[in-house]
């Protein structure tokens, strides 16, 4: 039978009914169920049903069950037209592909979130929402563009240009890489299916006991943190294996492309750090349905405990948010000033460095909630040194600039933005790494500007620039220059009117998540949500742009069109399944571009240059 994204549909809409059916059986003989009226465990097995229906129904699970059985693995389809991005691939090329599309629309979903309620914040006393449905919209805002941002980088851009930028003709694991997307979207179904269970009133946090006191639809949350949990986790692993060992002859540690060095930190991150993230909303759902008190205080459990296992997740998700980006940015400066990257090996050094220490910080989120006085100072300490490895990469960029003669196409635009945007949000960081500041704005306004300064500030333009970038290489177009400017600076400049006034606001004591605030603020607000309307505008032009470069007046794309020297230029356009004909031998440094007579970066099979006496483990087919 073929098998494809309607049959997983209906494959998920039974696995939901038999679910649900099951934990009714099973529950209807419980007391505690009775007497809550509400079956906390119908809606997790329906939920956790619903995922393994999806999953059998796309065909993720077919060749584990053969082997299970005993039989040969099952052969995945193998389907060369367009309906094969909403197949179970095993094409790295595919699935990047299928992620770009996955994350614009859970981004979409997510700023439209972000229009309600700057809508609710235009007045301080008339109000389109009430308080409980105005929290509510902003935890699902919350949590769906955090979920995203993690994958929106790793997803598309990491599993597309691994394997070329690395000389590989495939992923470690490709039947993994296709299970990391369909359980990404199969989580993020999960989340949004709190909405008709009445939403979540905890914010994106989940902080008990909010999380233990609320409705069905904090089953949603809780176990889809799990479920994408576990796509991070397969993601994560199969990245790094990829880049351990599937490197090309020749790409020495020295020689891997910044980009790939940001992958493998990131993923390195996702490895360690989900499994936390996993077993804490594995926690929180167990207390939802069968009454054990990991969360619950007056049963012996312990709220903080939800606390340190989130950020201890959630402080390294920043940074598997914030160190790819700053790798497209790496990879793109070299290209449009034609010098080498300043400083490579500091920059690799960085994102090292940023990763391991950011293991060492999360209880810095804790400053106001009952962490040991005594500990402040060192989780005060750890966080301010993180701006050290941080500000190598931050300088390293800037050193690429100094004396450059710049190309301002779009995507070195949008990458000299994350400079001006990181750099606002690097040093109010600073400011609120310290415990005086931390427990004067925490709960504010001044905390959520930071925040979107670094992650939408740093990670969205990165991305867009890597969009810009490399879509002419995943699609075969290019995207429309003059609507890419227009869509440049129209976001970076209503970016900037959007939350830089919050700044201002969170000074003046306005707190987060509440629907209401003094009248004396007003105007700071509708400035605000006006920027924010206007912005949100910015990214229609975006999608507008991508209709027009795609379908409706699509320019066939060079070759090279930014005349790079990556390898993942270097391929046939459009790029064969295979990937290279001949496994590539890595002659020198990746970014020697200011040298008239540097060698080739790479001997692809024609004859042109020697291979290098030093070669990196390849064990490809």
């Amino acid at each position: 039978m073929s098998q494809h994204l309607g049959t997983a549909i209906v494959a998920a809409i039974l696995g939901y009914a038999i679910g649900h059916w099951f934990g009714n059986y099973l529950a209807s003989g419980y007391s505690f169920v009775a007497n809550s009226g509400q079956n906390s465990i119908a809606d997790a097995l329906a939920l956790t049903f619903g995922v393994v229906g999806w999953l059998l129904g796309i065909g993720a699970l077919n060749y584990p069950l053969a082997k299970l059985i005993g039989r040969d693995g099952a052969k995945e389809e193998t389907v060369d037209n367009w309906t094969k991005y909403f197949r179970y691939s095993l094409d790295h090329k595919v699935v990047g592909l299928q992620y770009v599309v996955g994350v614009l629309l859970f981004m979409f979903t997510g700023g439209l979130l972000a229009m309600a309620i700057r809508t609710e914040l235009l007045n301080p006393t008339t109000h389109v929402f009430s308080a409980d449905t105005y929290i509510k919209i902003v935890s699902e805002h919350g949590t769906v563009m955090m979920m995203m941002a993690t994958s929106i980088i790793v997803g598309p851009l990491g599993n597309y240009l691994v394997p070329l930028m690395i000389g590989a003709r495939r992923m470690a694991f490709p039947r993994i890489e296709a299970l990391s997307f369909w359980i990404f979207v199969a989580g993020y179904m999960v989340i949004f299916s709190a909405l008709p269970y009445g939403g979540f009133p905890t914010g994106w946090t989940g902080y008990a006991p909010l999380q233990t006191q609320a409705g069905p639809g904090m089953i949603s949350y809780l176990l889809g943190f799990a479920v994408i949990g576990i796509g991070m986790m397969a993601a994560g692993f199969n990245i790094a294996v990829s880049i351990i060992n599937y490197r090309a002859p020749g790409m020495t540690w020295s020689r891997l492309p910044i980009f790939v060095w940001s992958i493998l930190a990131t993923a390195a991150l996702l490895t360690l750090a989900t499994p936390v993230l996993f077993a804490g909303g594995l926690f929180g759902v167990l207390d939802k349905t069968v009454q054990t008190a990991f969360y619950v205080t007056e049963h012996g459990g312990s709220s903080y405990l939800w606390q340190n296992l989130f950020w201890f997740f959630g402080h390294p998700e920043v940074y598997i948010m914030a160190l790819p980006g700053f790798g497209i940015v790496g990879e793109i400066l070299p290209v449009f000033t034609r010098k080498p990257l300043f400083a490579y090996k500091v920059a690799a050094a960085g994102m090292i460095g940023v990763a391991l220490l950011s293991f060492f910080v999360w209880q810095h989120h804790l400053f106001q909630s009952g962490i040991n006085p005594d500990m402040r100072p060192l989780f005060m300490l750890t966080t301010e040194l993180i701006s050290i490895p941080t500000g190598f990469i931050f300088l390293v960029g800037m050193g690429t600039l100094y004396k450059a003669k710049i190309r301002f196409e779009v995507p070195m635009l949008f990458a000299m933005a994350l400079f001006f945007n990181f750099l606002i949000g690097g040093v109010t960081g600073v400011f609120l790494s310290d415990v005086p500041v931390n427990v004067t704005v925490h709960g504010g306004f001044f905390v959520l500007s930071h925040f979107h300064y670094t992650i939408m500030g740093g990670l969205l333009f990165a991305f867009m620039a890597g969009l810009y970038y490399w879509l002419p290489k995943m699609t075969g177009r290019m995207m429309n220059s003059r609507i890419g400017k227009w869509h440049f600076w129209t976001m970076f400049i209503f970016f900037n009117l959007t939350f830089f006034p919050m700044f201002i606001i969170g000074l003046l004591g306005q707190p987060r998540r509440v629907y209401t605030y003094a009248p004396r603020l007003q105007g700071l607000n509708d400035f605000s949500s006006i920027s924010a309307f206007l912005l949100g505008v910015s990214f229609l032009i975006f999608f507008a742009n991508l209709m027009w470069s795609m379908w409706i007046s699509p320019v066939k794309a060079p070759a090279n069109p930014w005349d790079s020297l990556g390898l993942e230029w270097q391929t046939a356009n459009p790029v064969p399944s295979y990937n290279f004909e001949r496994i590539p031998v890595i002659m020198t440094d990746p970014y020697r571009y200011s040298e008239a007579d540097a060698p080739a970066f790479a001997d692809m099979g024609d004859g042109a240059g020697r291979s290098s006496s030093t070669t990196a483990g390849s064990s490809q087919a």
